[in-house]
């Protein structure tokens, strides 16, 4: 297996940009998907497509574990230049995410009524999305495959083939949904078949491509696949990042629930504007995968300074992606709110709370990066504990901010707060985690906060 390589800031961009360049062809997806349905002139199936995408989003995103998992796994795998462990990784995952995926199809018909019961929709709405739900539930072993498929991929650091991966299974789900939606009038049941179909490709060309690369997962002997110490560790890198996901949405929803209460136009509001902060998110996301790989490919080659420096690195380029982003979101944050909405009202109280959601990228920056340093290093555990210590001290902040009657106003800065606190207590276990992993008796441990 070749060497990974030295680690330098130029390396570090070109393994972000493609990831970022990757989240950002999603959202295209659901507009598309939302524009073919919307033409057949029924609101009822428009509100149904919109409800099952955030059901699965839900469901998956449960399971995006197995993807940082796999990756931080191959990544120290391909730093130790065992080739033999990048294909039993893959193949752990490939297993684990493939039964996953059938147990969500077993399961669907309590599932199914279960998403469908608490999405609270109309009657014409229940039915659109019961017929949506229950062909795109065959998705999920394709889907779940996928997300070993492509942490392997950003493991040996090939965010290219990551990007690609991404923008063929977009564009092959935009084209059947028009063909199925709008030429054989298949209606959801279509667009729900393009999105099984897309998968399904996605992973054939996944594998594909790994083939291509050497990797042979179907190879590895089942007694490599079961081997208890290596089954024990992924299953435990997953479940830390899957509680961290979960206190994460619990963390937002805590946010939805509480501007709800504030009345349907800060609701509104505070609507526009966590999107203008999830798009801030798709140019930091990328750098978090780019340290997922290096510091994951130095812990594998047992290098305390590619280490150290994959983590500065790191750190100082989505700081100063987070800082333009920042000053993007405030300047044109206007037009954005504009372009979404056109209720007066909420444009103006949505441009009121604008500056503190601008904010949110820059402040954001720090966590991202080290959520991927600590994924690529598998500090997983302490990762969760941050999160859930993180998630406490906004609960505190929040309650205190509120209690004292600031509103809006309050529980945005307890936000930030929460992102602020993310980052404050990933920086400060940071040394301590280093020098156990590299097990260094002497000397101060790389700092991630300079360049």
């Amino acid at each position: 297996m070749h060497s990974p390589g030295p680690v330098t800031g130029r390396r570090v961009l070109a393994l972000a940009l493609p990831m970022t360049l990757a989240n950002v062809t999603t959202p295209l997806l659901g507009f598309v998907g939302a524009a073919v349905i919307g033409r057949l002139g029924d609101a009822a199936l428009l509100g149904a497509m919109a409800l099952g995408a955030v059901i699965f989003d839900a469901i998956f995103w449960s399971f995006g574990s197995l993807r940082m998992a796999t990756a931080g796994l191959t990544a120290q795998a391909v730093g130790a230049r065992d080739g033999a462990e990048v294909d039993r990784t893959l193949a752990r995952a490939l297993a684990a995410g493939g039964l996953a995926g059938l147990a969500i199809v077993i399961l669907q018909v309590p599932l199914g009524a279960g998403a469908i019961a608490v999405s609270g929709a109309s009657p014409a709405v229940a039915e659109g999305l019961a017929t949506y739900f229950h062909v795109r539930i065959f998705a999920a072993p394709f889907t779940l495959a996928n997300y070993a498929v492509l942490g392997s991929v950003l493991g040996r650091g090939r965010t290219d083939l990551g990007l690609l991966l991404q923008v063929v299974i977009n564009c092959v789900n935009i084209a059947l949904t028009l063909l199925f939606v709008l030429a054989f009038d298949w209606s959801l049941a279509g667009a729900a078949g393009a999105t099984l179909l897309a998968e399904a490709a996605g992973l054939a060309l996944g594998l594909a491509i790994l083939a291509r690369l050497g990797t042979r997962p179907f190879r590895v002997p089942l007694a490599a696949v079961r081997d208890p110490k290596a089954l024990k560790r992924m299953l435990s890198v997953n479940l830390d990042v899957l509680i961290r996901t979960l206190a994460l949405v619990a963390g937002i929803a805590l946010f939805s629930a509480l501007g709800a209460r504030m009345g349907d136009t800060v609701l509104a509001a505070n609507a526009v504007l966590w999107n203008l902060f999830l798009i801030g998110g798709f140019f930091l996301d990328g750098f978090a995968t780019a340290a997922e790989t290096l510091c994951g490919q130095a812990v594998g080659a047992r290098s305390a300074e590619a280490f150290g420096r994959a983590a500065r690195l790191s750190l100082v380029w989505c700081l100063v992606f987070g800082l333009g982003v920042s000053l993007i979101a405030y300047l044109g944050g206007g037009l954005f709110i504009a372009s979404v909405t056109t209720n007066a009202e909420v444009r103006e109280v949505a441009r009121q709370y604008l500056p503190l959601a601008a904010l949110g990228p820059f402040v954001a920056a720090t966590p991202f990066a080290f959520d991927g340093i600590y994924i690529g290093a598998t500090w997983t555990r302490a990762m969760r504990d941050l999160m859930l210590a993180a998630v406490l001290a906004y609960t505190l902040v929040l309650a205190g901010l509120v209690w004292a009657g600031l509103g809006n106003t309050g529980l945005w800065i307890a936000f930030l707060t929460f992102l602020a606190a993310r980052g404050a207590g990933q920086a400060l276990a940071y040394p301590r985690l280093l020098r156990k992993t590299f097990a260094l008796d002497a000397g101060p441990a790389p700092e991630p906060a300079r360049g």
